[in-house]
C-alpha cells in the first residue's frame, strides 16, 4: 500500500514538472518578445529629430531591456533544475535541447542589444546636431525651443530617476523571488530524496520481517529435525542392542556344545538328532512291563 501511495506521489511530482517546464517556455516566449520590443525601441531613438528627448529615455529602454536579460537568465537556470527531474529520458534529452537553442537565443539577443543601442547613440548625435544648427540660428522660435528642451528635460530627468529607482527595486525583487525560487526546488529535491529513502526503508522492513519468519520457521524445523533424529538413534540403538544381545546368546551356546563334545558326554550324531527331531522329553518315566498272572 505505501508503494503504490509512492508511487502515485511519484506521478504527480512528474506531472507537476512537466507543467513547470511548459510554463517556462510560455514566459521564455513572452519575455522574448518584451525584449525585442525594447531592442527595436532603442534602435529608433533618436530617428524622430528629438535628440535630447530620446537621449533621456534610452537609460530607461536599457534597463528594461536588462531586466528582460536577466529574466531570460533566471528562465534558463529553472528550465536546467527542471530538466533533470523530467519522467522520461527522452524529455530529459528534449529539455537539454531546449536549453542550448535558449542560451544561443539569448547571445543573439545581447548582440541585437548591443547593436541597437550603438544605432541609437548614431541616431542621437546626428539629431542632436541638427538641434544644435537650430537653436543657434536665433530667432523666436529658437529661444521658444530652448525653453521647451529645458522643461522637457527636467522632467524627463525626475521621471528617469524616479524609473531607475524602480527598475533597481525591481531587480532586486528578481533577484529575491530567483532565490527563493532556488531555495524552493533544493526543498522540492530534498523532500523527494526523503520519500524515496522512506519507500527504501517500508521495502527493507517488510524484507525483514519476512526474513524474520523464515528464521522461526527455520528453527522450529531445527528442533523437529532433532527430535527426530534422538527419536532415531534411540531406535537404532536399541536394535543394535538387541542384535547384539542375540549374538552373544547364540555364541554362549556354541561354545557349551563345543564343550560338550570335546569332553565326550554329547557325540554329533546326537546333536543332528536333536537338531531333527527336537530335544528329549525329560524327567519322562520308563514305562512299567506288562504283568501276566501265572496260573
Amino acid at each position: 500500500m505505501v508503494t503504490l501511495l509512492n508511487l502515485i506521489h511519484s506521478d504527480i511530482r512528474m506531472d507537476e514538472v512537466t507543467q513547470a517546464v511548459e510554463n517556462l517556455k510560455k514566459e521564455w516566449s513572452q519575455a522574448v518578445s518584451q525584449l525585442e520590443e525594447s531592442i527595436a525601441a532603442i534602435g529608433s531613438c533618436g530617428k524622430t529629430g528629438k535628440g535630447t528627448e530620446e537621449a533621456n529615455s534610452l537609460p530607461r529602454l536599457n534597463g528594461s531591456a536588462q531586466d528582460a536579460l536577466q529574466l531570460l537568465k533566471s528562465l534558463q537556470f529553472r528550465l536546467d533544475l527542471l530538466a533533470q527531474q523530467l519522467p522520461t529520458f527522452e524529455e530529459v534529452q528534449s529539455g537539454q535541447a531546449t536549453l542550448e537553442s535558449w542560451d544561443e537565443q539569448y547571445k543573439k539577443l545581447r548582440a541585437s542589444l548591443r547593436n541597437a543601442n550603438l544605432q541609437a547613440k548614431e541616431n542621437i548625435r546626428k539629431a542632436a546636431q541638427d538641434e544644435r544648427e537650430l537653436l543657434l540660428g536665433g530667432g523666436e522660435e529658437s529661444t521658444i525651443r530652448r525653453r521647451n528642451l529645458q522643461t522637457k528635460a527636467g522632467m524627463t530627468s525626475a521621471a528617469e530617476s524616479i524609473t531607475e529607482s524602480l527598475r533597481r527595486s525591481r531587480q532586486m525583487m528578481v533577484q529575491e523571488v530567483e532565490r527563493s525560487a532556488s531555495t524552493l526546488a533544493t526543498f522540492d529535491e530534498s523532500t523527494s530524496v526523503l520519500r524515496k529513502a522512506e519507500g527504501e526503508y517500508q521495502g527493507h522492513r517488510s524484507l525483514l520481517m519476512r526474513t524474520r519468519g523464515l528464521l522461526s520457521t527455520m528453527q522450529r524445523q531445527d528442533v523437529l529435525d532433532r527430535v527426530i533424529l534422538t527419536i532415531g538413534f534411540i531406535i537404532f540403538s536399541l536394535a543394535v542392542l538387541y542384535v547384539v544381545s542375540r549374538r552373544i546368546g547364540l555364541l554362549t551356546l556354541q561354545r557349551k556344545l563345543a564343550d560338550a563334545i570335546r569332553s565326550g558326554s554329547l557325540s554329533a550324531e546326537d546333536i543332528v538328532t536333536k537338531a531333527r527331531h527336537g530335544p528329549a522329553a525329560a524327567n519322562v518315566p520308563a514305562p512299567t512291563p506288562p504283568i501276566y498272572d501265572e496260573l
